[in-house]
């Protein structure tokens, strides 16, 4: 079962980029969705949330030179998964490469719907492992 309450942040320079990726997000049912255009927006909403981003999806042009979002991403704990796209470093092949579980790098230079679709069903993957986990450890506890 899809969770439709996913906070997801999109940070793109062009604001017509910005658009077409939340109209794929919301196409697939996800409403909660804030864009920025600059990685001053980004580092502000990102430092100072109150609540973790579970998606942020970020074209690499916007940090290219200033910031290392692999690495910045990695260990974040107010990001839990991550799309760079128009990464020209990221190999050339059908499925982008991961850097690691929640991060996944793809030349593109805009995501598809099926890169979208890829990403979420990985990120709702991931939630629903967490909350079976969650489940066994109350369960766990409740009976000692």
């Amino acid at each position: 079962m899809s969770n439709k309450s996913l906070r997801i942040l999109i940070a793109d320079p062009q604001h017509f980029h910005r658009m077409k990726i939340e109209r794929l997000f919301n196409a697939l049912g996800y409403y909660r969705v804030a864009p920025v255009q600059n990685l001053g927006e980004l580092l502000t909403l990102v430092d100072y949330g109150c609540e973790p981003f579970d998606v942020l999806v970020i074209n690499a042009e916007l940090a290219a030179g200033s910031l290392d979002l692999l690495g910045f991403l990695l260990d974040n704990p107010q990001v839990r998964h991550a799309l760079i796209y128009n990464e020209p470093s990221a190999p050339l092949q059908a499925v982008a490469g991961f850097a690691q579980e929640n991060a996944q790098i793809s030349p593109a230079p805009l995501p598809s719907s099926a890169l979208i679709e890829q990403v979420m069903a990985r990120v709702e993957a991931a939630g629903e492992r967490q909350a079976a986990s969650d489940s066994r450890w109350s369960l766990r506890h409740a009976n000692a």
